[in-house]
């Protein structure tokens, strides 16, 4: 009778033998999560910063189609265009009775212009200023 009386196992024996690893496994694996978060949150944030650059890129080069164009259309006219935006080049040339206009730009998006990545845009009109 004193068998029965007196439990058999300690507490903490009877949390481990649980089925599923219970508390204890519960509280080895305390912050896993976190560790798991932190692992992967650069990773998360190096898409996004990629994503957002990609967008500045793209609205950059809208932005210098959009001078290229008037600034072509302006040039086949025999009219003067406005320089380019700040820090871009313009080239003008010919072909085959078109006046081309080419602008590049260095990068601003997120700093790809240090590494040397650039955008450009060309666009062509009819070259009015040439005789026949």
């Amino acid at each position: 009778m004193a068998d029965a009386a007196r439990p058999s196992r300690r507490p903490a024996e009877r949390l481990r033998s649980a089925g599923g690893g219970g508390p204890v496994r519960a509280l080895r694996e305390r912050g896993s999560v976190t560790a798991e978060f932190a692992a992967a949150l650069p990773a998360v944030l190096l898409c996004l910063a990629l994503c957002v650059g990609a967008i500045q890129a793209s609205a950059q080069q809208a932005r210098l189609l959009d001078h290229a164009a008037s600034a072509a259309r302006l040039l086949g006219r025999g009219d003067t265009a406005p320089g380019p935006p700040d820090g871009a080049t313009r080239s003008v040339g010919t072909e085959g009775g078109l006046l081309c206009v080419t602008v590049t730009a260095p990068s601003r998006a997120g700093g790809l212009g240090a590494l040397g990545l650039t955008v450009s845009a060309r666009s062509c009109a009819l070259d009015d200023t040439e005789p026949g």
